[in-house]
């Protein structure tokens, strides 16, 4: 198995994060430094993890959680803020799937399953995130919907179109397929508006459904089979 491969599989990190530290220089193989994220390892080639084993890989799993407003997205924070990991008791090392904002509630997923991590946030699968939201300006008026729907000039570039469905005067639905940083609150002030209140309500095929904020669940081997799925058949 390729070594940033076997690091995801092993719960260390993303596919992606792993193949940052291989190329900082914080692995061995064998007692030495290895910086090819392609080397091929067992669980027999001694793979370590600044001087720390690597065990084989093991059992995957995903658990949703319904992040709860002042918990960061992140396994640490150097801020010794609430952390979405710390929400989830097991002993499975799980990150993140992706990010909210730390004032952004709603699901989020965990996993230690590196290669559903990539699928599920690689921009090339585009896999769609839903959220609802609050606004705090004048009712939300058909210009502004028009406006999302065909995308809008942020500083980063023009959006992708969005599906977006107004719930109320102040109160509309948001459907994405791109990850930019922010980039619901960027849409919403582009066209003067203020968001009030910012929640994930769906990932891909998966709902938040009536779990209650602070909790969590893991998902079904089914469940999780619609989550790949919903990247296509190129992932």
């Amino acid at each position: 198995m390729r070594l940033a491969k076997y690091l995801a599989h092993a719960g260390i990190a993303s596919r992606r994060a792993a193949e940052v530290l291989v190329a900082d220089g914080r692995v061995t193989v064998g007692g030495d430094v290895v910086r090819d994220p392609a080397r091929d390892v067992g669980d027999a080639s001694a793979v370590a993890v600044d001087g720390a084993p690597v065990a084989g890989a093991e059992a995957r799993v995903v658990y949703a959680l319904n992040k709860p407003a002042g918990v960061v997205s992140t396994a640490r924070d150097p801020q010794r803020r609430p952390t979405v990991t710390s929400l989830v008791p097991t002993s499975a090392r799980l990150y993140p799937v992706g990010r909210l904002d730390a004032d952004t509630t709603g699901l989020i997923l965990l996993t230690n399953d590196g290669d559903l991590s990539n699928l599920l946030t690689h921009p090339r699968y585009e896999v769609p995130k839903t959220y609802r939201v609050t606004l705090g300006g004048p009712a939300v008026s058909e210009s502004e919907l028009r406006r999302w729907r065909d995308g809008v000039e942020l500083e980063d570039g023009r959006t992708a179109p969005a599906r977006v469905r107004r719930l109320g005067a102040h109160l509309i639905e948001l459907t994405l397929r791109e990850g930019r940083n922010r980039q619901v609150r960027r849409m919403c002030e582009a066209v003067g508006q203020r968001v009030v209140a910012l929640e994930r309500v769906r990932f891909g095929p998966l709902a938040l459904g009536g779990l209650a904020e602070g909790d969590h669940r893991r998902l079904t081997p089914a469940e999780v089979e619609r989550l790949r799925q919903a990247a296509g058949p190129d992932a």
